[in-house]
């Protein structure tokens, strides 16, 4: 009796051991992807066509990943990079290059992942701009140097590391303006003394500081973000150029801007900014787009994706601070928002009495548990836009919006690997994927944005 073959057994690599390596590909979130005796290696830090020394940080059964030490030989689509900027790690592909591979990416999700065929992938959106386009930066504070009090730094994080941070003197995301501010933020720092948080040993003060800009307005929001402790908000007010000066405590382990308590410093709690001809206040924890500019032209493709003529009924979940809906909103009937963040909510309701949009109502509540009633209320929709996080939709909130039974549904998305299977549970409960257009918000950096269009059957 013969023995059934074997499949070979992949070889892993040890942690931390130094191996060449050949980049294939690029994956879903922009490593690249090489293999070393048949086990793959995800690699920060390099682009196919790459040879690249690179070291092994992690290891799994099926994948590990690695970081590039050096490029040994440089693929033929790789140029010179920019600005030393840890965020922005494409900045090493020609841009035409970037939209091809964001566009391939985005294709590759619907038909791989959501096994979804038939639709029309409409081009690329390219950006306006492939520089200074952000309109919001989160910044952390360290230390360079060896010695136990290094001088304080101010920039980002290294690449898998979440003890060293980057220092920035140009933040090229960034405007001009708002590096000036960032500057006085440091300065202020360095003279009032002010020691970094060291998350190893709890010690030190300063963890984050968030610099909002209006692109449109030319105002600005800077917020603290400290351990609880003592501040001289006085002379904090007098060295920063902010419309808007904010101050956040919080002791928690984890890196985070979204928590503890915040109390306002100087001028106003909120920021406004123009979109679309519209006006929006934008409360310190709220979401906005942080590419204004794009935003137009993503919000703009869902408005004419949703095709409305005056008289529909439509949904915006996951509304946040009411941008996408109020934007649709002269086009359609009636607007109803929903969003689980009260804050959000206060700030939508406000957006929609300062730009005099009399046919909104929006609501605060999950929508996993609130769309049912929002129906009873509100009577079922014509049109759902729904603009998720990362991770995308639950099945339930799927499962929930086909039950709503919209007409259509515009589906935006800053991850198509989640569009991808949420797509796919539209469609097995009776709506066709009609087209796609990826639009590119985050030029220099992997991430990709596109907006979907389901019909009902």
């Amino acid at each position: 009796m013969s023995t059934p073959p074997t499949t070979p057994r992949k070889k892993r690599p040890d942690r931390f051991v130094e191996l060449d390596l050949t980049i294939d590909s690029l994956a879903f979130g922009g490593n690249g992807v090489a293999r070393h005796d048949g086990y793959v290696l995800f690699v920060h830090g390099a682009i196919p066509g790459d040879r690249v020394r690179a070291k092994v940080t992690k290891t799994k059964r099926d994948y590990g990943e690695a970081i590039t030490l050096e490029v040994l030989e440089p693929s033929p689509d790789r140029i010179a990079p920019v600005a030393k900027h840890p965020g922005a790690p494409w900045q090493v592909l020609p841009y035409e290059k970037q939209l091809e591979i964001k566009t391939q990416q985005v294709d590759d999700a619907l038909r791989r992942i959501g096994k979804l065929g038939g639709f029309e992938l409409e081009p690329i959106v390219p950006a306006l701009e492939t520089w200074r386009y952000r309109n919001k930066l989160e910044y952390s504070f360290g230390t360079e140097g060896t010695a136990e009090r290094g001088e304080l730094v101010f920039g980002f994080h290294a690449p898998g590391e979440w003890d060293r941070i980057v220092p920035i003197e140009d933040c090229l995301l960034a405007s001009e303006a708002g590096n000036a501010v960032r500057d006085q933020v440091l300065r202020f720092c360095k003279e009032q003394g002010l020691e970094p948080y060291d998350r190893r040993t709890r010690r030190g003060f300063l963890r984050n500081c968030v610099v909002r800009e209006g692109r449109r307005t030319g105002q600005f929001q800077v917020r603290l973000v400290t351990m609880p402790g003592e501040l001289d908000q006085d002379a904090f007010a007098q060295a920063i150029d902010a419309d808007g000066l904010l101050w956040t405590q919080y002791d928690g382990l984890g890196e985070t801007t979204t928590s503890g308590e915040t109390t306002l410093i100087s001028g106003r709690e909120y920021l406004e900014e123009e979109l679309n001809g519209m006006t929006f206040r934008v409360s310190p924890h709220a979401f906005f787009q942080v590419n204004t500019e794009m935003a137009e032209k993503l919000y703009g493709l869902a408005t004419d994706y949703a095709g409305l003529a005056g008289f529909e009924r439509l949904y915006d979940l996951y509304c946040g601070i009411g941008t996408i809906g109020l934007t649709m909103a002269p086009r359609a009937g009636e607007l109803w928002g929903l969003e689980i963040v009260e804050d959000a909510i206060g700030d939508a309701i406000v957006n929609a009495r300062l730009n005099e949009t009399d046919n909104a109502h929006f609501f605060a509540g999950d929508v996993r548990t609130a769309l049912r009633l929002l129906v009873e209320k509100a009577g079922s929709p014509d049109v759902v836009v729904v603009d998720p996080p990362r991770a995308g939709l639950s099945q339930k909130v799927v499962r929930r919006i086909i039950d709503a039974s919209p007409k259509r549904i515009v589906y935006i998305s800053c991850n198509p690997t989640t569009l991808a299977p949420n797509a796919a549970q539209l469609v097995e409960g009776g709506y066709v994927l009609r087209k796609v257009r990826p639009v590119d918000m985050f030029p220099q950096t992997p991430h990709i944005e596109c907006v979907a269009l389901l019909e009902r059957a």
